[in-house]
């Protein structure tokens, strides 16, 4: 596997962050952007001259990631050449009648499933309830392949997000790729580090990823009340107090964020499905935790992956965390390099879900306010 990356910013136009001296040999470019600059179709036209041959995969994001920097209105591209693995990969556009489950379906329908080892997905952030997505999409798959992958983001702004499959960016598009072959070996791993607070409590009205009541109360109403002087920043400032969500009595709970409030009705809606006779405890941040997770998530790819030095590494970690860490967002990000070494680019996006299992031998779940990391490279 060889791998190069770029990166564009306003004031330095193209930059060559690690050179692999790929061009037409390039099979793979992984595309990460800020909706603005996604939307400039010239620069995409610029990464196809640069590599005619490859497949173009991305996203809009809430910060590029790009070796141990974290970016903003930028354009991180890493290209990658396979010796002896094949990929496959394609897109469907959500249509308004179609439910996030049935466009799982609908994915997985897009790979021959022999020799099928590994899956990654983006999808659009808005308007897709992730766990539904997930769902359909891994009971439609071979047993023993895993997925991982993630939901776009648009900053802080939750307007407009865009995916895309060798096409150009939209804001109704779920991509797939599918790794294939006994050569490549895939890691991965998935830790949050935010603390819960207050008692747990009873989801007892509820539409797929729409919450109405806990314990027969306004769930909106209550959250404000956790949330105090920061209520009035909803649906943003919900990033920084998500919801534990526990289905089973012996289950790990499921972090899910607030994606959209309604006045109205008195609902929020969440990156993932809530479903009634669940629970749930509301969580806050801790600074040193959250970073320690990033490290524990590193560190799982290792376990996954039977201890091989990664090629590549996609990390995927909430917008929350972000907001959170601020300037010392980067931190968690060093904190990966630590464990993975310096031989493995780094690439990836802030977003609003990451799709992961736990860890290895767990079946794959959204998660929301996690590091997620996937690992890629060949023997």
């Amino acid at each position: 596997m060889k791998v190069e990356q770029k990166k564009w910013t306003k004031e330095n136009g193209w930059e060559i962050v690690s050179s692999g001296n790929l061009f037409t040999s390039a099979q793979l470019v992984l595309i990460f952007g800020a909706r603005a600059v996604l939307m400039d179709f010239k620069l995409i036209e610029d990464i196809k001259i640069m590599y005619p041959n490859a497949h173009l995969l991305g996203c809009s994001t809430a910060g590029e990631i790009c070796g141990i920097q974290v970016l903003d209105n930028s354009l991180v591209v890493t290209a990658i050449e396979f010796e002896h693995t094949t990929i496959k990969g394609g897109k469907i556009n959500l249509e308004p009648s179609q439910s996030s489950y049935q466009a799982g379906e609908a994915l997985a329908k897009l790979l021959d499933p022999s020799e099928l080892c590994h899956v990654f997905v983006i999808s659009n952030g808005l308007g897709v309830n992730g766990s539904d997505l997930v769902s359909g999409l891994t009971k439609n798959l071979p047993n023993n392949v895993t997925v991982t992958g993630g939901l776009a983001a648009d900053s802080d702004r939750f307007i407009e997000t865009v995916a895309f499959w060798d096409c150009m960016p939209d804001n109704s598009s779920i991509a797939i790729l599918g790794f294939y072959g006994d050569h490549i070996k895939i890691g991965f791993g998935s830790m949050g580090g935010w603390d819960p607070f207050g008692p747990e409590r009873l989801i007892t009205r509820s539409e797929e990823n729409i919450l109405f009541e806990l314990d027969g109360q306004s769930a909106l109403e209550l959250y404000k009340k956790y949330l105090g002087e920061h209520a009035d920043g909803l649906p943003a400032t919900g990033l920084l107090f998500p919801l534990s969500l526990r289905t089973k009595p012996d289950g790990q709970g499921v972090v899910r964020t607030v994606l959209a409030i309604n006045e109205k009705d008195q609902s929020m809606t969440f990156a993932g499905a809530l479903p009634e006779g669940a629970y749930v405890r509301f969580m806050k941040a801790n600074f040193d935790r959250l970073i320690d997770g990033a490290i524990e998530a590193a560190r799982a790819c290792n376990t996954s992956s039977d201890q091989f030095t990664p090629h590549v590494a996609i990390l995927i970690s909430c917008v929350g965390r972000k907001l959170v860490l601020k300037q010392r967002v980067e931190e968690e990000i060093e904190g990966v390099r630590d464990i993975l070494g310096n031989q493995t680019v780094l690439t990836g996006f802030y977003s609003y879900g990451e799709i992961s299992p736990f860890k290895f031998g767990n079946r794959c779940e959204l998660h929301n306010q996690t590091m997620t990391i996937t690992t890629l490279s060949e023997e």
